[in-house]
């Protein structure tokens, strides 16, 4: 007989260009791959994407459109079970539309009888309290619950969920794996290439204004360096990026910017060829750590300071306080000091991929019983 085969629906933030939530979905599906082949069971992701199309022929697996009822309904009836995430999928902070969609699909495949997973999330801000009874009320129901950090975990406690009932693990792409031999070329023996992740965050640009300064002071101090744009979320950020390359002057020549990037394995590749990184995006980060790249975090959301909270570190800068030549300094001191940092690290970046794997060897043996 052949493997029992088990078809899961993931629903997150799919199909929207965005590198750090595709690498989020290219993680679980990895992770599922390999707890189902280790516990001989053959998983089936159904992915609910803003882009079937593009999903499907990315990751070779079955996708319905994220917000047509029709598809999405047929989505959750086929399956046999529903993951809602990772990533910061309940959080009113950019919409409050966010929170009733995930939910919604959540009640929904609990209507169907599917046994529903939170994989991984990171919870809030939840602004709006009239939100913590509907997400009580779903994630009372749910089979499992994880959440990548314990602020998270904590958030959830406030809504009257059982914390013995709430498992704090990693986010998922601490376990995406680099793809074979591939990679970006990296910097040549007498250069050494600093990644940059940047968003816009303030209306006034003022935390971008500050980022340029800070690069310009480190290209001035060390004629080896390199800025390397990494745009993260399509096409805003190559925009944002931009924004920054056109406030460095003279030294022009020693930046440049890798436009286009979508696969997230492709994205790591770039990351893991940096000497230092330094990122506004919670998942330039995450990459980099996973490949004990140095990195500088600059906090627009309290996802980022939970992040490097985990490796004992702090952000350099925030958007609503940004000190310049602070930053250039603590740069220019990981740059000098990556072998030291990497060693510092080594053991808690171990740890945290290690732990990456436990939802999915989780719900893989849900279906095992």
């Amino acid at each position: 007989m052949g493997a029992k085969v088990v078809k899961i629906a993931l629903s997150g933030y799919y199909g929207f260009d965005n590198s750090g939530d595709e690498a989020v979905l290219q993680s679980i599906l990895f992770a599922l791959e390999e707890q189902g082949r280790e516990q001989g069971i053959r998983i089936e992701p159904i992915v609910l994407s803003a882009n079937p199309e593009k999903t499907s022929a990315m990751y070779g697996v079955q996708s319905y459109h994220r917000m047509r009822p029709g598809p999405l309904l047929s989505a959750l009836r086929e399956a046999d079970g529903l993951i809602s995430g990772g990533g910061s999928l309940l959080q009113d902070a950019t919409s409050s539309k966010t929170i009733p969609y995930y939910l919604a699909v959540l009640k929904i495949a609990q209507w169907l009888g599917k046994p529903t997973f939170i994989y991984s999330q990171g919870i809030g801000p939840v602004n709006r309290r009239m939100f913590d009874g509907w997400i009580r009320g779903v994630f009372k129901r749910c089979a499992y619950i994880s959440v990548r950090d314990t602020e998270s975990a904590e958030l959830l406690g406030t809504m009257r969920l059982p914390r013995e009932r709430i498992a704090v693990v990693p986010d998922p792409v601490m376990g995406l794996p680099l793809r074979g031999e591939a990679g970006a070329s990296g910097s040549a023996e007498d250069a050494r290439t600093v990644g940059v992740s940047v968003r816009f965050w303030n209306e006034d640009r003022s935390e971008l204004e500050a980022l340029s300064r800070s690069l310009a002071k480190l290209l001035a101090a060390d004629s080896s360096v390199r800025l390397r744009f990494l745009p993260f979320h399509l096409p805003s950020d190559e925009v944002a990026s931009q924004f920054v390359i056109d406030r460095l002057g003279d030294h022009g020549s020693r930046v440049d910017m890798v436009p286009g990037i979508v696969h997230p394995q492709d994205m790591l590749a770039q990351v893991a060829a940096c000497d230092l990184l330094i990122g506004m995006r919670l998942h330039s980060l995450i990459y980099a750590a996973s490949q004990y790249v140095p990195m500088v975090g600059i906090s627009y959301d309290p996802k980022i300071d939970q992040f490097l909270h985990r490796l004992g570190m702090k952000a350099a800068a925030s958007t609503s306080r940004f000190d310049a030549d602070a930053l250039a300094q603590e740069a220019a001191a990981l740059l000098d000091g990556r072998e030291a940092w990497a060693a510092s690290k080594r053991a808690a970046i171990e740890e945290l991929k290690a732990q990456a794997q436990f939802p999915a060897k989780s719900i893989v043996s849900f279906f095992n019983k």
